[in-house]
């Protein structure tokens, strides 16, 4: 009697389960804690290609953790990566984040691309880096807008929290900050002085020379920003940079015709410095950009539900089209190079072998 029940209670709690992840709604924003319980979701279902890693901890402690998604290994593969929400306010980036994670598990069974991008790639994704700041802007509508993490301020200064894509080793403190702790760009009283800042340093050092491409996403301004953030550096590779820019911005714009500019910060947007995307290419990693989602300013940060499932198509388009570019670059020049030296090693042989007679 007592076995039957607690099958009884096993097959609801299943059936719990089964109706509460078809029940997860991608079109709604989510707090804090759904989106953890949607993560932990995320592994379990998907054991066979999904793993989690804590990285780090928030001011707050609360532990800072990444999806890793890929076909498993014995080698350490090349990596793509994706953080979302490093600004508090801006909850279309941790919707976004949650939306790719979908689309690819989804597709990775049944199309060949996305199947060759788990051999060949791990993802490595991030829902939401500031992860304090997130939940203070949950609480009630005056801190909707909050931006910032949720650190003290110096001793002279009472207000809370660094801006912490100001805050990475990058041109640190030169343009398009502020040294006011009560600002929104406020720097930090030193770079990296933020854990969450300094979590994300520590994984790109540690995996620097795997990491082919950085995303970050931000809202709002449709824009795709190259690096770097300072007015008077470029990247080394701008040209490319902007090429595979605009491919994105173009495969964007196919999905509902909304135009996204390209360009370096203070081109199309303004200058700043201690970014992370700026940080990730400072260190080596080629492909660095910056999303800005919709929209244009009419509603800024409090983006409508009902906007959130078409701006994640059109990102996700977006995203893709510079992931296969690079994708495609490291692995069939690769491919390219080694068919080479063996038509070179071949063609030796056989010279040697008329030689002989």
């Amino acid at each position: 009697m007592l076995r039957s029940v607690m099958s009884t209670l096993v097959l609801l709690a299943l059936g719990s389960q089964d109706r509460t992840a078809d029940a997860y709604d991608y079109n709604k924003y989510h707090s804090m804690d759904e989106i953890s319980a949607w993560m932990n979701q995320i592994e379990r279902e998907n054991s066979d290609v999904v793993s989690s890693m804590i990285y780090g901890q928030t001011y707050e402690e609360r532990n800072i953790t990444l999806l890793k998604i890929g076909f498993k290994s014995t080698m350490e593969k090349k990596a793509v990566w994706i953080d979302c929400g490093i600004h508090a306010r801006e909850w279309i980036a941790p919707a976004f984040c949650q939306h790719f994670v979908k689309e690819i598990l989804d597709s990775y069974e049944t199309d060949s691309n996305m199947n060759m991008l788990f051999k060949n790639l791990d993802f490595y994704i991030t829902p939401v880096l500031n992860m304090d700041g997130y939940i203070y802007s949950w609480m009630d509508n005056t801190t909707r807008l909050w931006r910032k993490s949720r650190s003290p301020g110096t001793k002279d200064c009472a207000c809370f929290g660094t801006d912490l894509n100001r805050n990475f080793y990058a041109n640190w403190g030169m343009v398009g900050i502020s040294r006011n702790c009560c600002s929104e760009v406020y720097n930090g009283h030193t770079a990296l002085s933020e854990p969450e800042a300094q979590a994300v340093t520590d994984f790109l050092g540690k995996h620097q020379n795997n990491i082919l491409c950085y995303l970050t996403i931000h809202s709002y301004g449709q824009l795709i920003l190259v690096p770097y953030g300072h007015p008077n550096i470029s990247a080394p590779n701008y040209n490319e940079l902007m090429e595979v820019g605009l491919a994105a911005a173009k495969a964007i714009k196919a999905v509902h015709g909304k135009d996204y500019k390209v360009g370096s910060s203070p081109d199309v947007l303004y200058p700043n410095s201690g970014s992370s995307r700026d940080f990730a290419r400072l260190i080596g990693i080629p492909y660095s950009f910056t999303f800005e989602l919709r929209d244009n300013g009419t509603y800024g940060f409090t983006l409508p539900e009902d906007q959130i499932q078409p701006t994640c198509q059109e990102a996700y388009q977006g995203a893709m089209s510079i992931i296969n570019h690079v994708h495609d670059k490291t692995f069939r020049s690769a491919a390219i190079m080694v068919t080479a030296t063996l038509w070179t090693t071949l063609t030796a042989l056989w010279i040697s072998s008329t030689n002989v007679f």
